[in-house]
């Protein structure tokens, strides 16, 4: 099983959001706590208000968020489809990760005779 490139295209984008700690804490917080306005998400944040609109806005923009205004604030939600096709290709690159070390340790096993 190889990972397609084009997979690794579509998912790249992910993995570069959520090297940014404050973008990793968002996503993390609505993984746990559900749906949630943009003034409790940056009750807890070291960032400003214009500066969390930003790192949500991205993670809207790359598909791992999605909003709704309320009001005159906005309730941000993850959607699991985007966060499971990447989940499905990390499992990818771990079974192919897993086929190789089995086949070193065969090796290793077999040149010890």
């Amino acid at each position: 099983m190889r990972v397609r490139k084009s997979q690794m295209l579509k998912s790249a984008p992910i993995f570069a959001a959520l090297g940014d700690a404050t973008r990793l804490a968002i996503v993390s917080r609505l993984s746990t706590e559900g749906p949630l306005p943009t003034i409790a998400l940056g009750k807890d944040a070291q960032v400003s208000r214009q500066a969390l609109t930003k790192h949500l806005q991205l993670l809207e923009e790359i598909g791992i968020v999605k909003s709704e205004r309320v009001g005159r604030d906005r309730r941000w939600q993850i959607k699991t489809q985007r966060i499971e096709e990447v989940r499905r290709y990390l499992d990818q690159i771990s079974a192919q990760w897993d086929a190789r070390v089995e086949r070193l340790r065969n090796f290793v096993e077999e040149g010890d005779d």
